[in-house]
């Protein structure tokens, strides 16, 4: 077996995360949480504490996907993949546009990182972690950030 190149497991996540672009834009929950593992947990911007598992994602995907009447922009900037043998991380700063259906306007940055692992010769994302950062003084959101 050969192992691949940093270059190359670099350019295979930055094809996943590209892909899950395209999914939010689509709407498409199926095609967002392929790339994750039967197991993965994750930790989104809103409750519960932590998802387990890619159908309990899912949901929760096609629950983000529902609210919004029309269409999606979403995009990643400043990814950064750090490739490993086996074990691989991202993170970068992701964006949302649209309404919703209640007619309120989105548009918010957060932080996410991904958390990679080559099952067999694919990768597949194990554990996500989104967050928004927040105001100590107020202790409220900082939904206007932007980079």
């Amino acid at each position: 077996m050969t192992m691949a190149t940093p270059a190359a497991v670099e350019a295979e996540i930055h094809a996943i995360m590209n892909d899950r672009i395209e999914a939010v834009q689509a709407k498409d929950a199926a095609r967002l949480v392929s790339h994750h593992a039967a197991d993965v947990v994750a930790y989104d911007l809103l409750e519960p504490l932590q998802y387990k598992g890619a159908a309990d994602l899912r949901r929760r995907a096609q629950q983000w996907f529902d609210g919004y009447d029309g269409p999606m922009a979403y995009e990643i900037r400043e990814l950064v993949v750090v490739p490993g043998h086996g074990v691989a991380f991202c993170h970068g700063l992701h964006h949302v546009a649209g309404r919703l259906k209640t007619g309120q306007q989105v548009d918010m940055w957060w932080r996410a990182t991904q958390g990679l692992r080559l099952v067999g010769d694919k990768w597949q994302i194990v554990h996500e972690h989104s967050s928004l950062p927040f105001d100590m003084a107020s202790g409220k959101v900082s939904f206007t950030l932007k980079p």
